[in-house]
């Protein structure tokens, strides 16, 4: 096809233009956006915690396939016993982290090492919109000290065939219906008392695997008002006052102990066993007290262990629903060299859509409230998150000492040394001291 002068020319000056365009284009790089900046802000930064690394690093290899400026975010997984020291050491030759994720458990011992966010920039009532009412153990006198992610809430894992073998198709829901309905028939003794089956872990300490826990549950469930702040920033020890007047500290151990006590009815565990998760993974135990986040590994432990998982049991005539909750949080090293950018990369991890990854990549519940409402579809997972609404904390001083006082309480009942008053007199003074 033959083209007139002037179309020719025409189609060569469209071939240019679109050459330039094309050449344009390819080095064409768009202005980015706020959100862009303020990413591109984070830097380095290193986080340390007591969460296993597996759930969190591959959240943090997801969000590096979206944005480079996830590239220098680093998390080292630190076992809860070894934490404090290794943090101590690495603060000791300025190479401390960024941010810590770890639970309530060790907020008191590790509040002046942290920088906490003022309520002016994270009011209150926008906290309590957003989060479950145990998550308000983050709220201090002086401060929001970490964005809360996840619960582990304790919940009671039981043999599905024992107690069908017994007659029985559904967990207890009150204590009452375990210690009065089932518990003389599950548990089985001989002619000199000696366990032959154990029914519940309880009593002892250092042979149950989440004793503290289990006691905190237990005054939890009482009533118990916990441990306050007074105007001076002071902690208040509470543990043995309730609205009711009772003392719910006592009432626990006194309950907790009589499962240990050879005189007691609900005998029912003694200092012999091995620890009580093994004792259940191994199918001579009909009642387990553990975390949420402990169900795919008893199922990987034992596969064959026909088991599945309730709520913790509450009081016939209680009001409200309580167990005892984990709660972990990202929160700010005070001596952090890139607060910026580790503030920036906190908010984006705590953010409704990406903590809710981390939770569920770890086993845990997330602990916004419209996630919690929204429930989950796995097995356990529509048990835990349940459970999740009524979990609750307290400030212990410091989790290694707080075990070492509850089990010196625990032993002093069991061996006679103390009565159950005196016993908790004396550990409650004693956290005192370690406040």
């Amino acid at each position: 096809m033959n083209l007139r002068p002037f179309e020719l020319a025409l189609a060569i000056l469209f071939g240019v233009f679109i050459l330039a365009a094309l050449f344009i284009l390819q080095g064409y790089q768009p202005k980015p956006d706020e959100e862009d900046k303020q990413l591109l802000a984070i830097g380095q930064v290193s986080i340390w915690g007591t969460v296993p690394a597996e759930g969190i690093n591959s959240v943090l290899t997801a969000l590096r396939a979206t944005s480079d400026a996830y590239g220098q975010v680093s998390y080292r997984y630190l076992s809860p016993e070894t934490f404090d020291d290794t943090l101590l050491r690495a603060l000791a030759d300025r190479q401390g982290p960024d941010v810590v994720l770890m639970s309530h458990e060790k907020l008191v011992s590790m509040r002046s090492r942290i920088q906490p966010f003022s309520y002016d920039t994270f009011p209150i009532r926008d906290f309590q919109n957003q989060y479950i009412d145990g998550a308000q153990i983050f709220l201090l006198a002086d401060g929001v000290y970490g964005y809360p992610i996840a619960v582990d809430p304790l919940m009671m894992y039981w043999n599905k065939d024992i107690l069908a073998t017994e007659g029985y198709l559904h967990p207890p829901a009150t204590w009452e219906m375990m210690i009065n309905t089932m518990f003389p028939s599950l548990i089985k003794r001989s002619f000199d008392r000696s366990i032959e089956r154990s029914v519940v872990a309880m009593g002892e300490y250092h042979n149950v695997r989440n004793s503290f826990g289990i006691l905190s549950t237990l005054f939890i469930q009482g009533g118990s008002e916990r441990v306050v702040e007074n105007d001076r920033g002071q902690y208040v020890i509470r543990l043995r006052n309730s609205p009711s007047g009772q003392d719910p500290l006592r009432a626990a151990a006194d309950f907790y102990t009589r499962f240990s006590r050879p005189s007691n009815t609900l005998y029912s565990w003694n200092r012999a066993f091995v620890e009580d998760r093994q004792q259940f993974i191994a199918g001579d135990l009909v009642f387990y007290f553990g975390y949420g986040s402990e169900a795919g590994q008893i199922q990987r432990l034992n596969p064959n262990l026909h088991f599945d998982i309730a709520e913790v049991p509450q009081g016939e005539t209680a009001s409200a629903r309580r167990t005892y909750g984990k709660f972990y949080a990202l929160s700010l090293m005070k001596n952090s060299n890139n607060q910026n950018g580790a503030m920036i990369l906190m908010q984006n991890l705590a953010g409704s859509e990406t903590s809710e990854k981390i939770a569920l990549a770890s086993n845990f519940v997330p602990v916004r409230r419209h996630l919690v409402s929204a429930g989950s579809d796995d097995t356990f997972g529509r048990v835990t998150y349940y459970s999740a609404g009524v979990a609750l904390g307290w400030l212990n001083p410091e989790l290694e000492k707080s075990n070492e006082l509850f089990q010196t309480m625990t032993n002093d009942i069991n061996e006679n040394r103390r009565d159950v008053s005196s016993a908790i007199t004396d550990v409650v003074r004693r956290l005192e001291n370690e406040y």
